[in-house]
């Protein structure tokens, strides 16, 4: 009988894999998100369930949101909104930029006399 290989090793495990893994925080409820409920939409993480449109609340998917300055809309509303002034400003309740140009020159103005 053979006593050679009687005694068990331990099993060495490669020293990069590692269960540990980084948490991922939903952009929207700020909560844990888990790898089976991730969703990855303009680089920002969301749990799939709060992926939804800022105007309507109906939730999004990746083929059915249109981003705009980190905010996200389905794509009907995205389009009434544009529409509705006719610019992405004015339409998603931002200053227009005309107006801020108009200020520039006003301070230019004043500066200059």
């Amino acid at each position: 009988m053979d006593n050679r290989n009687t005694e068990e090793k331990p099993v060495q495990r490669s020293k990069s894999f590692s269960f540990k893994t980084q948490k991922e925080v939903c952009s929207s409820c700020e909560k844990t998100v888990y790898p089976m409920e991730r969703l990855v939409a303009d680089n920002q993480v969301f749990h799939s369930t709060c992926f939804c449109c800022k105007h309507c609340n109906t939730k999004l998917s990746l083929g059915s949101f249109a981003a705009l300055q980190g905010e996200f809309y389905c794509k009907p509303h995205f389009k009434q909104l544009f529409k509705s002034k006719g610019n992405y400003d004015e339409g998603f309740g931002r200053k227009q930029h005309k107006e801020r140009w108009a200020t520039k020159e006003t301070e230019n103005i004043t500066k200059t006399a």
